[in-house]
């Protein structure tokens, strides 16, 4: 039996609940960084929460596995350099200009 192999047990409908989940916390943040004038923030959680809805296409059967998860990835990986970037971005405006 492969690695993992155990979570076919579950019925689909769990994993449209997990990832219904965190599409509403990643919808959720955005909205609260987009209300705080962060937009960086703000469209980092959006590409996560999209990330997560095209995840949940392929629960659907609407798309096959691979391409909902090579999509879910890329638009997770935006959504990190985003949040790296701004990160950054704040922490170097709290800095002191170089002599």
């Amino acid at each position: 039996m492969p690695i993992g192999a155990f979570i076919n047990v579950f019925p689909p409908a769990v994993f449209l609940l997990v990832h219904l989940v965190a599409f509403l916390i990643g919808a959720y943040f955005a909205y609260r960084s987009f209300g705080a004038g962060l937009g960086t923030f703000g469209w980092a959680f959006t590409l996560y929460a999209v990330a997560e809805i095209v995840y949940m296409t392929y629960h659907l059967d609407v798309t096959v596995f691979l391409f909902a998860h090579t999509i879910s990835e890329v638009l997770d990986l935006l959504a990190f350099v985003l949040v790296f970037v701004a990160g950054v971005q704040r922490a170097l405006a709290g800095r002191p200009a170089a002599a």
